[in-house]
This record gives structure tokens, sequence and C-alpha cells, in this order.
């Protein structure tokens, strides 16, 4: 099972014509490739699920909400989804992005609330040797990378900037990408790469998990 050459067509004439005349006249499209995307979704949710505790799965609409974004076109011109781990004891998510010439899976914290990130930043402070050891993993490394995302321009508040970690407490999010062509997309093996990338994640997310369900102790929250 894997996403067609034919969907990603879509998604290109949509990115050429987004407005509602072109969309309303191709609905019936719009709805077939939907449904092709979410029957892969589901997929890797049912293959995951082997190996991992997956609370929920949810595809996004297609649908932008233009009151607080720059883009004003009414569509997004790309398909996506995220699965949740189990609540509060399995910690974080994976993300899936379907755009022609620009898709990828992402896996990690995207905006942690600021009790989750003053705790990752403690255990930071304390001993990062753990997140180093995942970081200069090579399996780990040749599929993730390094973190992305927003950092600070200074030390985060409470925090030495002379600290020997400051690269890491400067993070605003904790998230990897692993970067995707469109033939890896369209390909039959597109469920068994995306579930392989996902489980060689697993790892961070299980750290990140026993960081923030302990104190600083070690005890746990719940």
């Amino acid at each position: 099972m894997n996403i067609s050459n034919d969907c990603l067509k879509y998604l290109k004439q949509l990115s050429l014509n987004n407005n509602r005349e072109w969309f309303e006249a191709n609905k019936e499209t719009f709805k077939l490739h939907q449904s092709e995307v979410k029957d892969v979704l589901e997929r890797v949710k049912e293959d995951l699920s082997e190996t991992d505790v997956i609370e929920k799965l949810k595809m996004f609409r297609i649908y932008r909400d233009v009151r607080f974004s720059k883009d004003k076109t009414p569509y997004k011109d790309y398909f996506s989804g995220s699965l949740s781990r189990m609540g509060q004891s399995l910690r974080g998510g994976y993300y899936i992005h379907l755009k022609p010439g620009d898709s990828f899976l992402a896996v990690g914290f995207w905006d942690p609330n600021k009790e989750d990130l003053f705790r990752i930043r403690k255990e930071i402070e304390t001993n990062a040797t753990d997140f180093h050891d995942i970081l200069n993993n090579k399996s780990f490394k040749n599929i993730w990378g390094n973190f992305q995302g927003d950092t600070l321009k200074t030390a985060p508040k409470g925090f030495s900037k002379e600290h020997s970690e400051i690269d890491l407490l400067r993070r605003k999010n904790f998230v990897f990408i692993h970067p995707l062509k469109d033939e890896e997309i369209c390909s039959k093996n597109f469920i068994t790469i995306t579930v392989k990338a996902f489980e060689a994640s697993r790892p961070f997310l299980d750290l990140m998990s026993d960081i923030l369900t302990t104190d600083l102790n070690g005890e746990p929250l719940f």
C-alpha cells in the first residue's frame, strides 16, 4: 500500500488552483485521495502498534485556518496526519507530511508547554548524557539527524548562559525531521520505510517519556 502518483499530481494542481471554485469542481477527486491517504495512515498505525501504544490517529483537515495566518489561501496543498502515543505515560508522537517535493516524517515535541519545557531543561542542566548518547548513535543519526526548530537567542530564564549544554538548553522545540522523496512516497515500501523510521526514534521518545513522568529525583509523577 502506498500513495499514488495521481495523489501527488492532485496536490500540485491544488497548489496552482487554490480557490473555492476549482476545489469544488474537483471535490470527488479530493475525496478519493483523502480516503487513499487515510487508509495508508491507518496501516501505519496498525503496524506501529505492534511495537508501541498508539492512542490516537488524526488526519488533519485540508481547510486552512486563515484567521491567524499570513497565507490566506483557503486550502492546504498537502495531506498530513499525526499519531499520538498513550496519554501521560508514553509521551510524544509521530507526524507525516505529504506534499510534492517537500514531504517529511517528524517525531518529538513541537512547542511543549512551559511545565514540560522547564522539566526537560532541568534534566539537561543536571545531566545531558542520555541526550548525547541518542544524538550520537549512528543508526539514529542516519535517519533523524539533529534537532530542528527554533531556539532562544540567549539562555532561558533561570539557566546560566555559561552552561556547557547551553545549545540544548536554548531549544524551544525538541523535534526531528526526516525528509522524503516523492519516489519514496509512491513506493510500495512507503509504509515499511515510515514505520522503521518511527521505530528508530523510540529511544528518544522513551527518554523523554521517562523525564516527563518523573521529578528530578526520579520519582514517578503519576
